[in-house]
């Protein structure tokens, strides 16, 4: 993983655990990896992926099975997607609109972009699994 100097470490970690959720890699009740299977993984101290995991367990993500592991709180998806669509219509749409404004686009060619832009082959096999 790139970590990027924008954001603590330990949150680009806890922000990856919760793609892996949203696309259907972990599923409700399902265990995770453990804290230092993810930090060998990533190549990060301990420490760092034990205050992910803290992070995710207080947002009520993850949760710990005394000598199991951690595992997904059932509903955690949903949460996930509420909190990052909250945090998009309220930080990262306003900006947008701003930008688009400063730059002269239009709405309609926000739209014919969206339209024409690939669909994400995990976006399109979650889709399908949910619709069945």
């Amino acid at each position: 993983m790139n970590f990027t100097t924008e954001k603590a470490i330990y949150l680009q970690i806890a922000d990856r655990l919760c793609d892996e959720i949203l696309t259907g890699k972990f599923a409700d009740d399902e265990r995770i990896p453990s804290v230092r299977e993810y930090a060998v993984l990533l190549q990060v101290n301990a420490n760092t992926a034990v205050k992910s995991y803290d992070q995710l367990a207080s947002a009520g993500i993850i949760y710990n099975r005394r000598g199991l592991g951690y595992f997904v709180t059932p509903g955690a998806r949903q949460r996930i997607l509420d909190g990052r669509r909250r945090e998009f219509m309220e930080s990262q749409l306003p900006a947008m609109f701003r930008r688009m404004r400063m730059l002269g686009i239009s709405i309609d060619e926000v739209v014919k972009a969206y339209d024409d832009h690939p669909e994400p082959p995990e976006t399109k096999e979650r889709h399908a699994s949910e619709n069945k």
